[in-house]
């Protein structure tokens, strides 16, 4: 670990009374053996065991004796009555937090190898980009939540030194663990490990792991070595001695150290910079850190004059500092035994920088490929605690025994400003601090969010504006149909901590106002039409000459009374809207029956004081029997019949009443003896959903009305239907609309004007 140290705070002593009453690690294993005997965990490791071999690796860590008792008594608990109350008269109760802490640590075990299973599984060629990085974000989501569930981490140290004891077992007794453990160790626990400087079990973690995972990977490497660890380790050490009694002579004050690469470190390594081992330099290294830059290259020299340099692999990163802000001077020289070794050499400030900075050690191991090369992004915020956290584990072992930053220490945790929650198919979400169930729905998809009613948290229901905690699994209750509520919005109830979730809450009441606004809008405008003897103007037309590019925009802010209707009557009266032309039907479904009056047929119709004279019904209105109708004669068509109150009729008979006669139905037709039929429009306006246009065809054909004509248009779910069909009367009519009313989705089914 790292020596930078930062200033010292008084021991707590009552803290240090407390740690004094403790029993010691002896007391505690052996109230293992007496309540635990020849018990195994799941691992097939006698329990006695494992809780001895997880306290030693605690105790070299030098972690404070509370964190040491409950490495050795967590196993314990299952096989205890009342392990809480027991622990804690034994034990006190921060050793009784401690574990139980770990504990709940464990819960996320198979989550976690689950979705490091996952990860490590073979990518695709078929695989997305974006699902190979959703794959990578979970498992980072996943390390993240292990450290902020922890909400002291010393509990975090202890799993970390429960599987390092797991898996020395597993290679001792010669047991190939499953895969899973594998994964989770390299994927999640290794790098945790790493982030947090703790590199005597991180290499270990990393090695042992990968022993398993690629055994003939890790053997032909082991062989490549060509010589055992204790043996590079005892080079190291040499060279190191060597090194510091040239640089005493020189009168350069620097702190050196140095240790060989781990296996695995050089696996990863061969496959990021995509080299051959041979080419690989640094499989024993040496640091050196001095006090200003004119001692590095200083330094510099001197290792050249110890030891032959090979000059194409010199960097200079202090004068050519990497993208990230690394700086540091890198050299491979040749040692006496014929085999290549690297030397870093950098400042105390370049050092806190590499370990703590932006440029920190433990994202450029993570990085991979673009590690390598220094291009990689860092969350300032949550690298700022990552490196009080280094700071505060490397403190701890640069003071005395009674200074220990355990106080401090006891009150860290890694929360990054957020919580993480599970799915039931065990998906990390990350939500902020103080999330309710409704933020987690909304987080997964809006329309979960919309039509969520409940939520189960652990498999118990909780109310929606209850806050979640780190690492419980979240299940949302939710309705086929529906919309959020408005108390949602309200800051007091509690229901929406995310700002993402509120503002797709109002997006919603947004969008059901706005269509609200359109069909009120709507509604005063026809009513205006109506009330001007002016229902046929092309509404479209309408909206373009008072200068909206769409009859929506035209209806909302009428509808929100931004725009006087004054305006409209204006434009009215000002100049004719030109009316509509009769618009050729989208899909002709039938042909007219020979009957039709508009296609030859007998109108039915007798002009007063007039024989032999053409007849046609006007298409504006549409008249059938028993509509009062009036004739207005037309230049070189005959009659136009239109309905009496018809808007059109009305004004050419103000302009021309000389061309206006009075008619009327034939006694045949009125008797309901005639075999003529009539084309009349209906409009409908409904909630556009598939089928809907099935449903109203069937309404007609139970009816026995032969429909000759459709037009449709959809806008904003809401479907506008023109049918024109064939009638005897308008008895079928008043009855065919009240039948359309009845089907689903339908608002509107009336006879058009």
């Amino acid at each position: 670990m790292s020596s930078d140290t930062i200033p010292t705070v008084p021991a707590d002593p009552a803290g240090s009374a407390a740690q004094a009453a403790l029993p010691s690690l002896d007391d505690a294993l052996a109230f293992v053996r007496e309540h635990a005997g020849d018990a195994r965990l799941s691992t097939g490791e006698p329990l006695i065991e494992h809780a001895q071999g997880t306290a030693s690796i605690l105790s070299r860590l030098n972690v404070d004796p509370p964190a040491v008792l409950a490495a050795a008594l967590f196993n314990l608990a299952p096989h205890l009555d009342d392990p809480e109350r027991t622990l804690e008269a034994r034990f006190g109760a921060e050793v009784a937090k401690l574990t139980f802490d770990v504990r709940k640590l464990l819960r996320l075990g198979s989550v976690s190898q689950r979705a490091a299973a996952q990860n490590a599984a073979p990518e695709s060629g078929r695989e997305s980009r974006d699902a190979q990085a959703a794959r990578r974000a979970q498992v980072e989501s996943l390390r993240k939540m292990l450290l902020a569930f922890a909400q002291d981490i010393r509990v975090v140290l202890i799993r970390l030194a429960s599987r390092l004891q797991s898996l020395r077992y597993y290679a001792a007794a010669k047991i190939q663990p499953a895969p899973e453990v594998s994964h989770e160790t390299l994927e999640i626990y290794a790098p945790l490990a790493n982030r947090l400087g703790i590199w005597q079990l991180k290499w270990e973690l990393e090695d042992l792991a990968f022993r398993f995972k690629e055994p003939v990977t890790y053997k032909r490497i082991a062989k490549l070595l060509d010589e055992k660890r204790v043996e590079r380790e005892s080079y190291v050490s040499e060279a190191i001695a060597r090194l510091e009694h040239e640089l005493a002579a020189a009168h350069i004050d620097a702190e050196v150290s140095g240790r060989p690469k781990h296996i695995y470190s050089i696996w990863k390594k061969m496959r990021g910079k995509e080299i051959d081992f041979s080419e690989l330099y640094d499989v024993r290294a040496f640091r050196v850190i001095v006090r200003d830059i004119k001692d590095c290259y200083t330094v510099l020299g001197i290792v050249h004059n110890l030891w032959q340099p090979v000059p194409r692999e010199f960097d200079d990163y202090i004068s050519r500092p990497k993208p990230n802000g690394y700086r540091s001077l890198h050299t491979v020289v040749v040692g006496d035994d014929g085999r290549a070794f690297e030397v870093q050499i950098r400042t105390q400030e370049m050092h806190q920088f590499a370990e703590y900075g932006v440029a920190a050690h433990w994202r450029y191991k993570e990085a991979g490929t673009k590690g390598y090369g220094g291009q990689f992004s860092a969350s300032s915020s949550y690298d700022e605690k990552i490196a009080w956290l280094r700071q505060l584990l490397a403190w701890k072992d640069d003071v005395s025994d009674d200074r220990q930053p355990w106080e401090e220490l006891r009150q860290a945790t890694l929360d990054d400003d957020h919580i993480y929650v599970m799915t039931p198919q065990a998906r990390v979400i990350a939500l902020p601090q103080g999330a309710t169930p409704l933020d987690f729905a909304y987080h997964l998809h809006s329309e979960l969010g919309h039509r969520c009613r409940g939520a189960r948290v652990d498999g118990a229901m909780v109310p929606l504006n209850t806050q979640l905690q780190n690492g419980q699994t979240v299940e949302i209750v939710s309705v086929k149909e529906g919309g959020p509520s408005r108390d949602w919005l309200n800051p007091q109830l509690g229901y929406l901590h995310s700002n993402r979730a509120r503002q797709k809450v109002r997006a919603w009441f947004n969008a059901i106002e706005a269509q609200e606004n359109i069909a009120n809008g709507r509604a005063m405008v026809e009513k205006t039409l109506q009330r001007e003897g002016r229902t046929s103007v092309n509404l479209d037309q309408l909206a373009a000459k008072l200068g909206f590019k769409s009859t929506d925009e035209f209806f909302s802010v009428v509808g929100k009374e931004e725009f006087s209707l004054r305006h409209v009557e204006h434009a009215l009266s000002d100049a004719p809207v030109a009316e509509p032309e009769e618009e050729t039907p989208e899909q002709l479904t039938k042909r007219a029956s020979g009957a039709n009056v508009a296609h030859g047929g007998s109108s039915g119709v007798l002009v007063v004081g007039v024989d032999a004279l053409l007849t046609q019904l006007a298409r504006c209105c549409r008249p059938a029997p028993p509509d009062e109708i009036s004739g207005f004669v037309t230049r070189g068509k005959g009659m136009s019949i239109h309905r009496s109150d018809c808007p059109t009729f009305i004004r050419m008979a103000r302009r021309a009443p000389e061309r206006v006669l009075q008619t009327t139905w034939s006694a045949d037709v009125m008797g309901g003896r005639g075999q003529s039929v009539y084309p009349v429009d209906i409009s409908i306006e409904a909630t556009d959903r598939q089928g809907l246009l099935r449903d109203i065809s069937e309404v007609f054909a139970r009816e026995k009305m032969n429909v000759i004509g459709v037009k449709t248009q959809s806008r904003r779910n809401a479907a506008y239907m023109q049918f024109t069909v064939e009638v005897s009367n308008s008895a079928q009519i008043q009855r065919a609309c009240v039948v359309l009313g009845e089907v689903a989705g339908v608002v509107r089914a009336s006879r058009r004007s």
